[in-house]
C-alpha cells in the first residue's frame, strides 16, 4: 500500500515508518520538523519506497494514499506549550486537512490521540468510556482539548461522510529516537543521569504513569489500522503503573549514576494517576505490551548514551 505518515520524522512516527517499510509498503513521511528530526529518518532516505515531504499539516496539501496515520503534533509539554495556538491549529486544522484527503481518496485514517484526553482522571484505571476531567482553559488545554476535538472531527467525518477512521489513545511511550531535550520524564531522567545532573522530580514524586516501549506501541497502531470495522477509541499503553520516584530510582540504578533527586513544584493540571485499561485492545486487537520497563529502559539508555557521546549512528 501507499501510506502517509504525518509527523513521520518524530519519535513514534519514525519507528512506524521503519516498520511499514519493512513490510514492503510505500511510505510518505510528512513533517515540518518542529519537533521531528531528519536524524530519525536518515536511514530511510536511500530506500526507493520512502519519500520525505517537508510540510505543515495546518496547510492544505493534495496527496494520494491508501492509508493515513495522523501523528503530527508535538507531544511534550515543553514543545506544545511553546506555541499553544499552533498546537491547537495542528490538532484541528491538521486533522481536518488529513480527513479531507481520506474523504477524497477513500483512505483509511488513524488519529493518534492521547491519554491526555482523560485529563486528571477521577476514574482509575482509565477506560475508553470515561469522558475525562480536563481543564479547558489551562496551560495544557492546547494539547488535551485539541486532541479531544480531533477525536470529535474523526467521529463526525465518519458519521456524516462515512470516512473509514481509527482512533488510538496513546499512553506514555518511550524508546530510541526521543529527542534529548524532549521534556518527557523518561528522556529527562536518562539524560540527567548520564550527564551527572540532578534528576528533576515534580511534587513529591508520588504521581504515577504507565510506560509503553515504542515497538509495542507501533505494533498496536498497526493492529488497529489493520482491523476491518473497529473505529475506536482504543487505549494503547502499558498497564503497569510506576511512581515518578520509582522510575527515577530505576534509572539511577541502571545508569550507575550518583545523581541526586531534586524536587520541583508540581506543574498546573499535572495528572495524579495515569494507567490504561487495555481490555478492549486485548479483546479486539489481540494486543498487549511485551517489553518490560527494565528491558525497554536498557535499550533507551544505550541510545541516549551513544547520542550524548556524539555517535552519529545513534
Amino acid at each position: 500500500m501507499r501510506i502517509l505518515v504525518t509527523g513521520g520524522a518524530g519519535f513514534i512516527g519514525s519507528h512506524l515508518c521503519g516498520c511499514l517499510l519493512e513490510k514492503g509498503h510505500e511510505v510518505m513521511c510528512l513533517d515540518n520538523l518542529f519537533s521531528g528530526s531528519r536524524r530519525n529518518i536518515y536511514r530511510f532516505m536511500n530506500n526507493p519506497r520512502f519519500e520525505f515531504i517537508r510540510h505543515d499539516v495546518t496547510n492544505p496539501i493534495t496527496l494520494e494514499a491508501d492509508q493515513i496515520y495522523n501523528l503530527a503534533c508535538p507531544a511534550s509539554p515543553v514543545h506544545y506549550q511553546l506555541n499553544p495556538v499552533k498546537t491547537v491549529k495542528t490538532n484541528v486544522m491538521g486533522t481536518i486537512n488529513m480527513l479531507g484527503i481520506a474523504k477524497r481518496v477513500k483512505a483509511r485514517i488513524l488519529q493518534a490521540s492521547t491519554s491526555e484526553v482523560y485529563g486528571d482522571p477521577h476514574v482509575h484505571p482509565q477506560r475508553e468510556d470515561y469522558w475525562g476531567n480536563v481543564n479547558p482553559i489551562g496551560p495544557r488545554s492546547c494539547y488535551d482539548e485539541g486532541k479531544r476535538l480531533a477525536e470529535t472531527l474523526m467521529m463526525d467525518y465518519h458519521r456524516q461522510n462515512s470516512v473509514d477512521i481509527r482512533i488510538a489513545r496513546i499512553f506514555n511511550t518511550y524508546g530510541p529516537c526521543m529527542w534529548e531535550k524532549d521534556g518527557r520524564v523518561v528522556s529527562n531522567f536518562i539524560v540527567q543521569a548520564l550527564s551527572s545532573k540532578p534528576l528533576t522530580v515534580y511534587g513529591e514524586g508520588k504521581q504515577t504513569r504507565s510506560f509503553c516501549y515504542v515497538s509495542d506501541l507501533v505494533r498496536g497502531l498497526q493492529a488497529l489500522m489493520g482491523t476491518s470495522d473497529i473505529t475506536g477509541p482504543i487505549n494503547l499503553g502499558n498497564p503497569e503503573e510506576f511512581t515518578m520516584i520509582e522510575l527515577a530510582e530505576l534509572v539511577r540504578e541502571m545508569t550507575g549514576s550518583k545523581s541526586e533527586i531534586q524536587f520541583e513544584p508540581l506543574p498546573q493540571d499535572d495528572p495524579v494517576r495515569r494507567r490504561p485499561d487495555i481490555t478492549r485492545a486485548r479483546q479486539l486487537l489481540s494486543w498487549e505490551p511485551t517489553v518490560s520497563l527494565r528491558d525497554g529502559l536498557r535499550l533507551t539508555i544505550d541510545y541516549f548514551d551513544r547520542l550524548l557521546r556524539g555517535d552519529q549512528a545513534a
